[in-house]
């Protein structure tokens, strides 16, 4: 199957899939494998990896020096900094004591989630939808909806709206956008 012809891959990247959305950008030195699936309207910058299992919705934007190991989802429209690292073995090993691909353990990143720069995810995690994860954090478990976290490990230390911003006390954003707890492990939840 063919690309479509509004994907553009730079002449000194090596895109391996076509299953690479319209529109979708892959940048110098980007090396994208095959089986990899990317969405329409994504930006894969230079010196990104994308491993043949990855899941990579629509409008994603992958920020350079990434590399997004096999079982990662991003969900769309999710924000990936540079530098920021993906595991997906929670135990590895080299040569004989090198355990099998399928004690891989997934991880998914919701919905217009953010991760900042050099921000460390340890697979086996869910990140909520539109969570914001602070830059050199280190995600060691699942982050609710919304959630503002930061170091190392990562803790809640607020809440942002879809926008970005950081939510009041009372759950009301600058933009006029409010929310409510769902639970302390879902997290927010729009209100009309």
């Amino acid at each position: 199957m063919a690309r479509d012809p509004s994907t553009f891959v730079h002449e000194r990247a090596l895109c391996e899939s076509d299953t690479v959305g319209p529109r979708t950008r892959v940048w110098a030195f980007a090396h994208v494998m095959p089986g990899a699936v990317i969405g329409a309207d994504c930006n894969i910058g230079d010196h990104a990896f994308v491993e043949g299992g990855v899941r990579i919705g629509d409008r994603v934007t992958v920020k350079n020096g990434v590399a997004i190991w096999d079982l990662v989802t991003l969900e769309d429209e999710v924000f990936v900094g540079p530098n920021v690292v993906f595991t997906n073995d929670r135990r590895p090993r080299s040569g004989a004591l090198k355990r099998p691909a399928d004690t891989f353990l997934p991880t998914r990143v919701g919905r217009g989630a953010t991760l900042g720069a050099n921000a460390t995810i340890v697979c086996g995690v869910t990140i909520g939808a539109a969570a914001f994860i602070g830059a050199g954090a280190v995600i060691v478990r699942d982050v609710p909806a919304h959630a503002l976290v930061v170091g190392n490990p990562a803790r809640r230390t607020g809440w942002v709206c879809v926008c970005g911003e950081r939510l009041s006390s009372a759950l009301v954003c600058a933009c006029g956008r409010r929310y409510r707890l769902v639970g302390s492990s879902e997290g927010l939840a729009p209100l009309p």
